[in-house]
C-alpha cells in the first residue's frame, strides 16, 4: 500500500500545480479587472493605473503568481476585495456549511443508490425492473433547478411542512432536528442524481458479478440470490462502484453551487456566485483552488480504498 501511495500522491501534487496556475491565468483573461470593479464607471485611466498598482497587477504574471501561490501554501489567503473581511474567515464559514450540505446529500445518496440497485438485483421481476428503471432515468433527466423550485413550492410554500431555504436561525449544531429540517429539501435536491447515477454504476457491476462462476455455482447448488448478493457479490462489485463514488462526490461539490443558491444556503457555492459577480478575483481564485483541491483529495482517498478493497490495483506495478 505504501507503494502505491508514493505513486499516486506526486500526481496529485502536480494536478493541483497545474490547476493552480490555469485558475491565475484564466482570471486575468476575463475582460475588465478587480480596479475597474472598484473604482467604478467614472473612474479615469489614471485611477484604474493607480489601483493596479496598489494590488500589485501591474506586476509580470509569474511575479504575481510566485506571490499568490506562496501564500496559498502558508494559509494566507489575504483580503477579500469586494465582499469584504479575510478571505480565511469567509472560506472557513461556507466551508463548513457546504461540507454539512454536501455530506447529507452524499448519505441520501448513498441510502438511495443501495436501495434501488438491492432491489433491482436481488428481486428481478420485470414490472420492478422497469419501475427502477423509470426512477432512474427522470432522476438524473431532471435538472437541478427544477427539482428545486418545485420543493420548494411544494414543502415550503404550498404545505409549509418545511423550511423553503436559509439556515437555522440559532446554528446548526443548536438542535438538530431543526438543522435537519433545513437540510431536507436541500440534500434531497442535491442528492438525488448523485443517489440514482450511484444506483445505476452498483446494479451493472452487482450483474457483472452475478454472471461469474463462483456465483453462478453458489445459486445452482441452492445458495439463495439475496444470500449470494450480500454475501460475496457487493463485495467484489463495491472498487468500481466507489471510484464512481468518487466521481459522484465531485459532481456534488460543483453542482452545490446551484443548490446554495436556490435555497439561500450560505456555502461556498453561494460565496463563489457572490464573488463572481463582484469580479472579486483574490476570492474567486482561492474557491476554485479549494474546490479542485478538495475534489483531487477525494479522489485519492477512492483510489486508495479501491487499492485497499482489490489487490490488483495495489500491487500492478510494484514487481
Amino acid at each position: 500500500m505504501t507503494g502505491y501511495l508514493f505513486r499516486r500522491i506526486p500526481t496529485a501534487v502536480i494536478v493541483l500545480f497545474a490547476a493552480s496556475l490555469l485558475i491565475f491565468a484564466v482570471l486575468r483573461l476575463i475582460p475588465g479587472g478587480p480596479e475597474a470593479a472598484l473604482a467604478g464607471s467614472d473612474a479615469t485611466p489614471e485611477d484604474l493605473a493607480a489601483i493596479r498598482h496598489d494590488l500589485g497587477l501591474d506586476r509580470g504574471f509569474f511575479v504575481q503568481y510566485a506571490a499568490w501561490i506562496g501564500s496559498v501554501l502558508t494559509l494566507d489567503f489575504g483580503t477579500s476585495y469586494q465582499v469584504g473581511g479575510s478571505i480565511g474567515d469567509l472560506v472557513s464559514f461556507g466551508l463548513t456549511n457546504t461540507l454539512v450540505l454536501t455530506s447529507a446529500a452524499a448519505v441520501f445518496a448513498v441510502a438511495l443508490g443501495l436501495a434501488l440497485s438491492l432491489a433491482a438485483t436481488i428481486r428481478p421481476s420485470t414490472w420492478l425492473n422497469t419501475l427502477l428503471t423509470g426512477v432512474n432515468a427522470v432522476a438524473i433527466a431532471l435538472p437541478t433547478f427544477v427539482v428545486g423550485i418545485v420543493l420548494i413550492f411544494l414543502f415550503g410554500v404550498r404545505w409549509r411542512l418545511l423550511p423553503a431555504g436559509g439556515t437555522p436561525p440559532n446554528g446548526l449544531t443548536d438542535d438538530l432536528w431543526i438543522t435537519a429540517q433545513y437540510l431536507a429539501l436541500p440534500a434531497f435536491t442535491l442528492g438525488l442524481p448523485a443517489g440514482a447515477m450511484l444506483a445505476r454504476f452498483l446494479t451493472e457491476a452487482l450483474q457483472s458479478e452475478l454472471t461469474q462462476p463462483y456465483a453462478v455455482t453458489a445459486i445452482a447448488t441452492g445458495a439463495s440470490r439475496r444470500d449470494v448478493v450480500l454475501k460475496h457479490a457487493l463485495r467484489n462489485a463495491l472498487p468500481s462502484t466507489i471510484t464512481a463514488f468518487g466521481l459522484i462526490v465531485g459532481a456534488l461539490l460543483g453542482g452545490a453551487v446551484l443548490v446554495e443558491s436556490i435555497f439561500g444556503w450560505p456555502g461556498l457555492g453561494l460565496l463563489t456566485e457572490e464573488g463572481i459577480s463582484a469580479r472579486d478575483y483574490p476570492l474567486v481564485q482561492v474557491l476554485v483552488l479549494l474546490s479542485v483541491t478538495v475534489f483531487v483529495l477525494i479522489q485519492l482517498a477512492a483510489d486508495i480504498v479501491h487499492a485497499w478493497l482489490d489487490p490488483r490495483i495495489r500491487l500492478a506495478g510494484a514487481a
